[in-house]
């Protein structure tokens, strides 16, 4: 991985983010400036309140579906809801960000001469076929459902991207992001993790969707970190996309039993039905990862959610999530 030399002007967008706010601070433990991007519609200042007194940072509130003059060398373009509850609230917002976000930034990348990093997701392979996926499989999404907002406006960054590095020669970088969890997610955007943590320690119901036995693989966001950094310093001939995740497979009763050992939780298991278009199963081939980044995950489900569920705890103790 590419050690600093000299200090960067690093952008991140979303950085008020939950993984925005991860890359924020590790790059500023790494001697950078950055300059945080945010809209403050899914991030919040909680996020960051501690990096706002740091002399290398600096918050920015804006909406990257605008036009943005900075002057930086590099660019992490993290800004879109990735929830199916933020991002199905404006649909048509969600694929603005998603294109128009990627066009600016793209533009501003290619009149620096910035390094771009894209972060696509795991949804860009839809309900797939192929199990676990590759970056090779295409996918199989539904263009006109009520998740396409986000799995087609990420589709369509990784396309503009890969038509702005052939067409002006930009250095990109593209990972697609499977699920990642840990300290600082959004209490309320329905993701199953922080879902299921807060209910077990409100000793709620804990809801599943569907019979439960849909898969996901659920990766630590300090390893996910990691990776997004040794993509964005590999040669500039390497783009990706690269998937970015844990290969362990958990059903949603395996997560929610394991949530409530480590709980103590009283909380039942309580199901409803699926949601439109929602996968049945999830988990990447991470061999492109390894083989080419040097990069697996080091944490285990275990120690992560032992980590996420202090967190909640700390935050339900202040009050209401």
């Amino acid at each position: 991985m590419k050690q600093y030399n000299a200090r960067s002007r690093i952008l991140i967008t979303g950085g008020a983010g939950f993984l925005g706010s991860h890359l924020c601070e590790r790059l500023l433990a790494d001697s950078q400036d950055i300059i945080c991007l945010d809209n403050f519609f899914t991030g919040t200042k909680d996020n960051i309140v501690h990096l706002r007194d740091h002399p290398h940072f600096e918050l920015m509130h804006h909406d990257v579906t605008f036009p943005l003059y900075v002057e930086v060398d590099e660019i992490y373009n993290l800004a879109c809801p990735a929830s199916p509850i933020h991002y199905q609230h404006d649909p048509v917002q969600t694929t603005k960000t998603s294109v128009h976000g990627a066009i600016n930034m793209l533009g501003l990348a290619k009149r620096t001469g910035a390094r771009i990093f894209q972060a696509s997701t795991s949804e860009v392979y839809g309900d797939p076929e192929v199990h676990p996926q590759l970056e090779s499989y295409w996918g199989k999404v539904n263009p006109i459902g009520p998740r396409s907002c986000y799995d087609e406006g990420k589709r369509c960054a990784e396309t503009l991207f890969f038509d702005y590095r052939r067409q002006h020669g930009l250095c990109i970088k593209i990972a697609r992001i499977f699920n990642t969890y840990g300290p600082r997610m959004h209490a309320k955007d329905g993701r199953v993790v922080s879902n299921f943590i807060v209910q077990a320690l409100k000793n709620e119901p804990i809801t599943i969707y569907g019979d439960g036995n849909q898969t996901r693989s659920f990766c630590y966001v300090d390893d996910l970190i990691e990776g997004i950094l040794r993509l964005m310093h590999m040669p500039e001939e390497f783009s990706g996309p690269v998937n970015l995740g844990n290969p362990d497979e958990f059903t949603m009763i395996e997560l929610a039993e394991k949530i409530r050992e480590l709980t103590g939780s009283r909380s039942q298991l309580i199901y409803k039905p699926l949601p439109t278009d929602d996968p049945k199963q999830r988990q990447p081939d991470i061999t492109l990862a390894h083989n080419s980044l040097e990069w697996k995950p080091t944490v285990s489900l275990e120690e992560g959610l032992k980590r996420t569920i202090a967190y909640f705890n700390e935050r339900l103790k202040k009050g209401p999530c």
